[in-house]
C-alpha cells in the first residue's frame, strides 16, 4: 500500500475536493482506497454523507494503542472506506506536541495497515496549517500530491510547502518524503490570471505539475452538500471528467514503465 498525502497550508485550494474525488474515482477504476480524514474540521467525513463520531477519528489510535484497522469504516462507494475524523483530532496538536515521538507517530499507527494487503492506496485529507497532524503525514507519506488553486497566493503556498518537505527531509523523519505532484485548482479558463498562474507553475515544476486542470464548476461546490462525490453528484459534468482524468494520470504515473522512464 502507497500513503499519500494530499496538503496544502494554504486553506481553501480545493484540498479536501481533491482527496474525496481522487479517492471516489479510484475506486470506481476497482483500485482498493482508504481515505484518512485528518482534518479536525472532518469535511472529507461529511463531504461523504457520513456522520462524524467520538471515538471515531484516528485520535483513539494515535494516543493510546487502539488499532487504526478498528476505525475503518465502508462508504457506500465499492472499493473506497474511510477512517472519519472528528474534533476530536485538535486535541492531538496538543498531545502528540508533548511526546518525543510526535513526528513518527502517526508512521508507527499506519504501518500495520501498509503491510495489511487490504488497500491499494491510503489517501490522506491534511488538515490546512503547518502543525502536528501535516507534519505528521508529511513524516508518514510516500507521496505528497499539492493542490494549489490558480491563484497568485497559490504560488505563495507552494513555495512555503516545498519549504516543509524538505525540512522534513533534512531532519530524518521521512528523507524518502516524494513531491509527486502538483493539481492545479479552481482553474477559469476566462481569466488571464489563471492563465499565468499555471504557467508559471509549469514554469517552475514541470516534471510534477499535472496535465489535468480541475475546472472551476458550481457542481464542484455544490457536491459536499449533498454529501456526495462529484461523480455521484453530476457525473457527466465537467468536475467529474477532470477527477476522472486525473484519476487516470495519477495511476499512469505509478505504472512500471512511467517508474522506470523516471
Amino acid at each position: 500500500m502507497r500513503i499519500v498525502a494530499i496538503a496544502n497550508q494554504k486553506g481553501g485550494v480545493g484540498k479536501t475536493t481533491t482527496a474525496i474525488n481522487l479517492s471516489a474515482c479510484l475506486a470506481q477504476r476497482g483500485v482498493r482506497v482508504l481515505l484518512l480524514d485528518l482534518d479536525p474540521q472532518g469535511n472529507a467525513t461529511s463531504g461523504l454523507g457520513i456522520a462524524q463520531e467520538d471515538g471515531g477519528s484516528l485520535y483513539p489510535a494515535l494516543v493510546s494503542n487502539i488499532e487504526a484497522k478498528k476505525l475503518i469504516r465502508s462508504t457506500r462507494l465499492p472499493n473506497l472506506s474511510i477512517i472519519r475524523s472528528h474534533q476530536e483530532l485538535a486535541g492531538c496538536e496538543i498531545e502528540l506536541a508533548q511526546q518525543g515521538n510526535h513526528l513518527i507517530r502517526l508512521r508507527e499507527v499506519l504501518t500495520p495497515l501498509r503491510y495489511s494487503g487490504h488497500f491499494d492506496y491510503l489517501i490522506m485529507d491534511c488538515p490546512p496549517s503547518l502543525g502536528v497532524l501535516m507534519t505528521g503525514a508529511l513524516s508518514a507519506a510516500d507521496e505528497l500530491v499539492v493542490p494549489i488553486q490558480c491563484e497568485y497566493f497559490g504560488l505563495e503556498g507552494l513555495s512555503k510547502i516545498v519549504n516543509v518537505v524538505q525540512q522534513i527531509r533534512d531532519c530524518g523523519a521521512n528523507p524518502n518524503l516524494n513531491l509527486e505532484g502538483i493539481v492545479m485548482t479552481m482553474y477559469d479558463s476566462r481569466a488571464n490570471l489563471a492563465q499565468q498562474v499555471v504557467s508559471d507553475v509549469r514554469n517552475y515544476f514541470s516534471e510534477i505539475i499535472y496535465n489535468t486542470i480541475i475546472p472551476r464548476t458550481i457542481r464542484l461546490g455544490e457536491a459536499p452538500s449533498f454529501g456526495k462525490s462529484i461523480i455521484e453528484y453530476d457525473p457527466a459534468g465537467r468536475g467529474a471528467q477532470a477527477y476522472r482524468a486525473l484519476a487516470e494520470e495519477f495511476l499512469a504515473r505509478r505504472t512500471p514503465a512511467a517508474q522506470a522512464a523516471a
